[in-house]
């Protein structure tokens, strides 16, 4: 395939991929991306059974899957913020390596797949691979271009460093963290139950700032964006017995029917919790944010 006509199909792919996933809360599921079809065939974006995709007539890698190992996986950041990909098991000139490897030459971006969990993916593109490190056996992923003109990418300096780490939380941790949330509570919001993924986030109780605020799913609430404003501004709380609260002057307050059904009908519900109870949200957090709504009261 000509490279000019592989970059352009890239950039159309990687526009789907973004799209879909937004409609559907950030994540894509295995058949969607099985199922891609363009210009009249298939072009599936994961491999059927292994963690890249390397299509035929593509001169570089199109995708790597990454599994998410465990729920704290994103509170542990690699020292350099880069991703270290193994290379593919046997020859390491063989066909996947080299196709890794040919994308540092071209500059081609790759998407990265983080499967949080079976049949469900993140999507984080584009990504790049900008050096392999043959006595790790793996390639160095970057989650930005501007890596790829960085010169000595293996000693990054103090100020790269804390942007690749920036970034990592940025582009890596927080989509994942909002993927994990929102299957958890089966893409519909705690409070009032809307289940459309393009109007949900994952809300923080303990703020990413805070030291506790790590991004794991007992830190996380499924939230629609009206729901998730007023959880921040305080003007919805959330007691540790799971029972939703509308703070008191909004409760009197006189307005249009989004405050009266979306707001004020609220208070007192019982939150939708997650089936699994290891995925509820951890009370001792939200105890402490809990302090913080009644003290607006």
């Amino acid at each position: 395939m000509d490279t000019a006509v592989e970059a352009q199909l890239r950039k159309q792919i990687i526009a789907w991929v973004h799209q879909r996933a937004e409609a559907n809360g950030g994540f894509l599921h295995r058949q969607e991306l099985l199922g891609y079809r363009t210009g009249g065939r298939d072009l599936p974006l994961i491999d059927f059974s292994r963690g890249i995709r390397n299509p035929a007539g593509f001169g570089s890698t199109l995708a790597i899957v990454q599994s998410a190992h465990g729920p704290y996986d994103d509170a542990e950041d690699p020292e350099d913020g880069l991703l270290h990909y193994a290379y593919r098991k046997g020859d390491p000139d063989g066909g996947d390596n080299r196709k890794l490897r040919n994308a540092i030459e071209t500059g081609m971006p790759l998407i990265l797949f983080r499967k949080e969990q079976p049949n469900y993916y993140t999507p984080i593109a584009p990504v790049y691979v900008v050096d392999d490190v043959p006595e790790e056996r793996a390639f160095l992923i970057a989650l930005d271009e501007s890596f790829r003109y960085m010169g000595d990418v293996r000693h990054l300096g103090d100020d790269q460093r804390r942007y690749a780490l920036r970034l990592a939380k940025q582009r890596l941790h927080q989509p994942a963290f909002r993927t994990r949330v929102l299957l958890a509570y089966e893409t519909q919001c705690a409070v009032c139950q809307l289940k459309h993924g393009a109007l949900l986030d994952a809300a923080h109780i303990a703020p990413d700032s805070a030291e506790h605020g790590i991004p794991i799913t007992p830190n996380g609430l499924a939230l629609c964006k009206i729901h998730h404003a007023a959880f921040d501004q305080n003007m919805l709380g959330i007691s540790p017995d799971y029972v939703v609260h509308i703070d008191r002057d909004l409760l009197e307050e006189v307005d249009g029917p989004m405050l009266q059904h979306g707001l004020q009908e609220m208070h007192g519900r019982a939150l939708t919790l997650p089936a699994r109870r290891a995925d509820h949200p951890d009370r001792d957090l939200l105890s402490s944010r809990w302090r913080a709504f009644a003290r607006t009261r």
